[in-house]
């Protein structure tokens, strides 16, 4: 089958990156509730993109309620308490073993059909994106890293490999879960030291393959396998926590 898919738009990745440096640094307090953020062009020079990458990472803020826009002004910092109390799942406890099971019941549901879509409609560039992610998956992994970053860049590449930007939306919403900013705690409250699956880049290669091939029942049986090993483990260290 011939790929109509549109092409990719590689911008939307660096947008991404930049909308996670600059939440880090409200969430770290380096800009404050009511602290002017640094302007579009000053954005544009630091990070050497376009202001259209700009504007979208600033948009990206703005949706989740970190930063609002003032005419003839520039873009405030937000109180990132009040942003997290009226965002979407706000009230799930990526700390605690229970939550982390209830995001991977979904993630299972949306990431497995997308993997199905990204292998009917990706684009040569997009797979070029795929892989690319997953080496940095692999080097963080070798290297004794942490891996989730490079995780969630691998996953959102099959997300926007799908041609629906809902499904890279969707995965950002839900992103402070899959990279969540603290450890793990048993149910005695204790932080777990984090352990990425040795399995990982394994598991990644499958789809990948499946992707390359074009075969979207393969690709969504290789998500399956690996979405549900994970939550396979975490269940495992639940019944541990509590037995």
């Amino acid at each position: 089958m011939t790929n109509t898919a549109a092409p990719p738009n590689p911008a939307r990745t660096r947008a991404v990156m930049i909308a996670d440096e600059l939440r880090r640094e409200i969430e770290n307090g380096h800009f404050r509730p009511g602290d002017r953020l640094p302007s579009e062009s000053e954005l544009t020079r630091t990070h050497s993109v376009s202001r259209t990458v700009v504007r979208e990472a600033l948009g990206l803020l703005r949706s989740e309620g970190l930063v609002e826009a003032r005419k003839g002004s520039g873009v405030f910092a937000l109180d990132p308490a009040n942003a997290r109390r009226s965002q979407p799942f706000s009230d799930l406890d990526m700390e605690r073993l229970s939550g982390v099971i209830e995001l991977f019941e979904l993630r299972s549901a949306f990431e497995i059909r997308a993997a199905g879509l990204a292998a009917a409609r990706r684009s040569a560039q997009q797979i070029d994106a795929i892989v690319e992610a997953n080496k940095a998956v692999s080097a963080e992994y070798e290297n004794g890293g942490n891996t989730r970053e490079a995780d969630f860049a691998f996953h959102y590449a099959i997300a926007q490999a799908t041609q629906n930007k809902r499904f890279p939306e969707f995965l950002a919403l839900i992103r402070p879960g899959i990279v969540p900013r603290v450890e793990l705690e048993a149910g005695s409250g204790t932080p777990r030291a984090y352990k990425p699956n040795t399995e990982l880049v394994d598991e990644h290669m499958r789809i990948i393959d499946a992707i390359i091939d074009g075969d979207p029942a393969r690709a969504e049986e290789a998500m399956k396998i690996h979405l549900e090993g994970s939550l396979a483990r975490y269940r495992d260290l639940l019944r541990k926590a509590n037995g």
